[in-house]
Formats: structure tokens, sequence, C-alpha cells
């Protein structure tokens, strides 16, 4: 039987994209036979408090000698002495979504100290997969990961058979899709929508409003500011279910994110043939072609209400990049092509520990 412990912070349920990458590798390596032990770090992550941080490294100290062992990168960062113990016990795999230190609204003191803890955990992991080309680049020149000790795996997307409906009366449905977090942008989002009033358009927001109070605050403040309140849904966290009507219903998608380690909401827009709004952040036009969406500066409210202007008043834009979308989608992994690879690099991983260990002992 072939093993893995893949070890997560927090609620695996978490309905972001990096639990819902986690939630679908795991799947994946199960229904490919192996037998997948899912160990539960705690919550607070990035930020345990002591007695969490105890718990969890004494759960990963005490795994039994020689079992491959992936962590979730919202808690590796943060843990490189166990990182330096585990490796020399386990093959050890570090996944990264997005580095600690890019998290937008961070203090100068904070980006710094997560810069240092996670370019110290990574020295010791055997293996680092990050999921997209743009992080590997900024794992390799930011944390001094050796390029051949890497591997991006994308995340997939479901294929979706999306059915062409006919422009229906009433306004132009936007749908957002993000917790609601600095870096997601919602306080770029709002204000350019609201120089577009003239223009006939809803705006639905989906997405956690328990992780960021300070950016929950300001959402609502701006609603009212701008005198948002009829035009713009907010709904919190969703199932999938639901999640995918409103991707049904919607004809554009839009998010102002500030970084993107990959971007799995835009991915998802993508499969349902949404043009799509977002920026050139991060890993977002690696995601986005410029033939499914337009791209605006991070940030920039006057960039983001240009790129909102154009596709609110122009169909025959909306219908050219909603073909670009489902072409795009095309080219994007399934979740089980995902699953393959990270099986590959689970069984590369432990290969170099094998040799690792060989060489030690000469």
């Amino acid at each position: 039987m072939k093993r893995l412990v893949f070890a997560i912070p927090g609620d695996l349920l978490t309905a972001t994209g990096g639990y819902i990458y986690d939630r679908h590798i795991i799947e994946g390596l199960r229904a490919n036979g192996w037998q997948v032990q899912v160990l539960g770090l705690g919550g607070g992550f990035p930020y345990p408090d002591l007695d969490t941080r105890q718990k969890a490294c004494e759960s990963l100290l005490t795994l039994e000698p020689g079992v491959p062992v992936v962590i979730d990168g919202l808690a590796f960062g943060v843990l490189p002495e166990v990182a330096a113990q585990l490796q020399q016990r386990h093959p050890l795999i570090a996944l990264v979504h997005h580095p600690l230190a890019f998290e937008t609204g961070l203090s100068a003191a904070q980006s710094a100290h997560f810069k240092d803890t996670e370019r110290r955990a990574l020295a010791h992991a055997t293996w680092v997969v990050v999921t997209s080309p743009a992080t590997l680049h900024d794992v390799v020149e930011q944390f001094a990961v050796p390029r051949q000790a890497i591997t991006s795996i994308l995340p997939g997307t479901d294929r979706v058979s999306r059915v062409s409906r006919p422009a229906m009366p009433g306004p132009l449905q936007l749908l957002s899709v993000g917790s609601v977090v600095k870096r997601k942008g919602f306080d770029i989002l709002l204000p350019a929508l609201a120089k577009l009033t003239e223009l006939s358009w809803q705006l639905t927001i989906a997405g956690d409003l328990t992780r960021d109070a300070e950016a929950v605050a300001q959402l609502h403040a701006d609603l009212e500011r701008f005198d948002l309140l009829t035009r713009v849904r907010v709904l919190g966290a969703i199932d999938s279910a639901h999640l995918q009507v409103l991707y049904a219903q919607a004809d554009v998608f839009v998010l102002a994110s500030r970084f993107e380690g990959y971007g799995m909401a835009y991915a998802e827009a993508l499969a349902h043939g949404l043009p799509v709004i977002g920026t050139t952040a991060g890993a977002i036009p690696d995601t986005v072609p410029d033939t499914a969406g337009l791209l605006a500066e991070p940030g920039d409210v006057d960039s983001l209400q240009n790129a909102l202007r154009q596709i609110i008043q122009d169909q025959v834009l909306r219908q050219s990049l909603s073909q670009g979308a489902l072409l795009a989608a095309a080219q994007q992994p399934s979740w089980a092509d995902c699953a393959r690879l990270f099986e590959e690099v689970v069984e590369r991983t432990c290969a170099v520990a094998t040799l690792n260990d060989s060489d030690s002992l000469r």
C-alpha cells in the first residue's frame, strides 16, 4: 500500500482556493491507490498560538519514520525548526500556494519575518510543489530553492458544459468570487464601479467574510459611501452547488486581486466561459490570456474602471472574450491530471530521500 501523510493547517473544508486544491489532490491520490492520512495541524496559521504550534510540532515529529509527508505552505513556512527535523526522517514535500511574505497588508517587519522563516523551512524540503510558473520563479529567486527541486502543478478545473444563453433583459450580471481580504482588492473594485453608476450592472460577491474583519468593514462602509447597497449583493461563503448557479447566471467575472499565486477563481470563471476582468498581479496573466479577459493594473481604480466600462458597454467584446475563455479553459489540466503529476512528485521525492540517505551512510 502506498502511504502518505498530508498535513493541513485549519479546516480542510474551507472554501478557498488553497484548500480546494489540497482536497482535490488528496481525493485524486486516494483514487490512484494511495492511503492518505490527513493530519490536522490546528487553526490560526500562519499565526498559530503557542499551544497550537506545540501540538502541531508534536503531531509531525511522532509520525512513523519513512512515510512521505506533504505540508501545506500556510503552516510549512512558519515551522523551519520542525522541517529540519522532519527531513531527517521523512521524504518531505512543501506545497506552496503563494509565499507567506507576499500577503497584502503585512508590515515590513511581518513580511521580513515570514520571508526568513519560509526561506529556512524550504531549505529543508526534499521537494517543493508550487501551483504556478510565477510562484516557481518567486520561490527560486526570493527563497533560494534550487530549480531542479521544484515542480509546478497547476490547479485543475472541472469540465463545464456552458450553454450559451441569449442576452437577458435587465442589468449585466457581474460576479466576484473570493474571500473578503485586503489582497482580493474589493476596496478597489467598489470605487471603480461607483464611477460607472450610469451603466446597467449588478454585482454579486461570494466569499468568506470571517478572515479579515478590517476588509469586511471597509467593504460595507464602501457600499454605503458609494450608495451601492441596491446594486451589490454580498453573500458570504456559499456551497459549491450555489456557486455553480452563480457562475451560470453571470455575464462577466471580476476580481481585482493585488496578488495571486495562481488564482483558481479566475480559472473557474474561464471554465464557465465568462469574460474575465482581473489584474496583472502575480500569476493572473499566466491564467487569463488576453483573448479571454482584460487585466488592469493592481491597486489602480482608474485602470479597473476603464476595463469594466469596456466590457459592460461592448457586447461584441464580451462574446469574443467568452469564446477565448472557453478555449483557454480547454488547455487547463483536469484534477485527475494534477493528481497524477502529484503522485509522480511523491515517488520522485521518495527516490531522492533514499539516495540522500544512502549518501549519508557512505
